[in-house]
């Protein structure tokens, strides 16, 4: 299992970095398309659908994110969609962990799916724009969900007591989450230092924030760490209401593409949306 896991990691690090670091956003944007739909096809599987169906699913979110390409919505995106896709999360998502996997079985599947798409969609945008927006922000937003999610595990397994949702994801600790957050908080100091000092080809993530202030910055680091757990925590309950352990096989080692998005499929939009002029 470790190789296989090594191996897929090696392999998506080979076919990315290069698109994650070149000057333009079109091929990072043309790549994770691929993601996307494997994404939207693993969502309609998750809800009951068939390999017809799920393949339509996947053809609709492709559809959807085309149009908005054509649109250049990356370059000027429409001042409503990030509220709009962060505030569905937000609202969306305390629901769900709040009704459970029984509140979850009871919403329409078309309603599911339709969701689902458009939660796929909207990170998909999301990602595209932030590459516009710069390599340097790009890998402070990524960072943040990637080292938020490492460091809770670690401080999970070393001083987890108190579970944070034994019905949906009994191995993630309260203690774990706030390990996160402080990793990431240290995280953001640095990199607002390394900002500083060197002359990157745009301001992280971070750096961005704290022109608002500290307050600011420490408050919205926090809330997106928060975020990407619940972003986990609703891929756990969807996949818990299926009956299925992962979202697929498609990425040998590592489970489904869901997987391994799920954090960042909340958090890239609702970062973009505390960006936005107040």
């Amino acid at each position: 299992m470790l190789k296989q896991r090594i191996i897929t990691a090696l392999v998506l690090l080979a076919l990315f970095l290069p698109a994650l670091v070149t000057s333009t956003a079109e091929p990072l944007a043309l790549l994770t398309l691929v993601l996307i739909a494997a994404g939207a096809w693993e969502w309609g599987r998750l809800n009951g659908l068939g390999m017809r169906g799920a393949l339509r699913c996947a053809g609709a979110c492709l559809l959807i994110c085309f149009i908005t390409w054509s649109a250049r919505w990356a370059y000027h995106p429409p001042t409503f969609i990030w509220p709009f896709v962060g505030g569905m999360w937000v609202l969306g998502g305390a629901g769900l962990l709040h009704f459970g996997v029984d509140g979850w079985q009871r919403i329409s599947k078309v309603l599911r799916l339709l969701v689902g798409i458009l939660a796929l969609w909207g990170t998909w945008l999301a990602l595209y724009q932030a590459k516009v927006m710069g390599t340097n922000f790009l890998f402070s937003l990524l960072l943040l969900v990637w080292v938020a999610d490492v460091a809770a595990y670690f401080f999970g397994r070393a001083f987890g007591r108190r579970k944070l949702a034994v019905h949906i994801s009994p191995g993630k600790s309260w203690e774990g989450v706030w390990g996160g957050v402080g990793a990431v908080v240290v995280m953001a100091l640095i990199w607002i230092w390394m900002d500083n000092q060197f002359a990157f080809e745009s301001q992280s993530l971070f750096a961005q924030l704290n022109l608002r202030g500290w307050p600011f910055l420490l408050l919205s680091t926090v809330f997106l760490v928060a975020m990407s757990v619940v972003g986990d925590l609703v891929e756990s309950l969807v996949k818990r209401s299926a009956g299925m352990k992962d979202s697929s096989l498609l990425l040998p080692g590592h489970g489904g593409v869901l997987d391994r998005v799920d954090a960042l499929l909340p958090t890239l939009p609702i970062a973009l949306m505390l960006l936005q002029p107040l």
